[in-house]
């Protein structure tokens, strides 16, 4: 609930596995909108790693997008190439914010920016093939 994006659907489960497996360090892209206001100091925890349930993150791409001070909430961008359970989610209650919204805007290049919610499409063969190279 509260999550939406982008879903790579296959039968093919080999490519699935590379795509999600993290040792094949595929990008995952995400928007994340909290309650509260995000501070320097938390962009750098996450971006060294946080321990969310005895697991240390491996090192996130970390960028403040918004801060509205009035509302008290923050949108941040974070790229990881892991993928545990609820990751992004516990990464964040791991520097004490609450994610009001969670958008995963892409993963490796595919973006889904032009789809709106409840689309789909097909990927192209060279979307794939790029997915593939980045596994390999």
């Amino acid at each position: 609930m509260y999550t939406s994006g982008a879903l790579i659907l296959s039968n093919d489960g080999e490519f699935i596995h590379y795509i999600t497996h993290p040792s094949h360090e595929v990008t995952k892209t995400y928007q994340v909108t909290l309650k509260g206001c995000v501070q320097e100091d938390d962009v750098k925890k996450l971006q060294e790693g946080v321990d969310i349930g005895g697991y240390i993150t491996k090192p996130a791409e970390v960028k403040i997008l918004k801060i509205d001070k009035e509302k008290k909430i923050s949108r941040i961008s974070i790229v990881i190439h892991e993928g545990k359970n609820r990751q992004v989610r516990k990464m964040c209650e791991a520097i004490q914010k609450t994610v009001i919204a969670l958008h995963r805007s892409k993963i490796g290049n595919i973006e889904v920016k032009p789809l709106k919610i409840g689309e789909y499409r097909y990927l192209t063969e060279k979307e794939v093939q790029s997915l593939k190279k980045a596994t390999k």
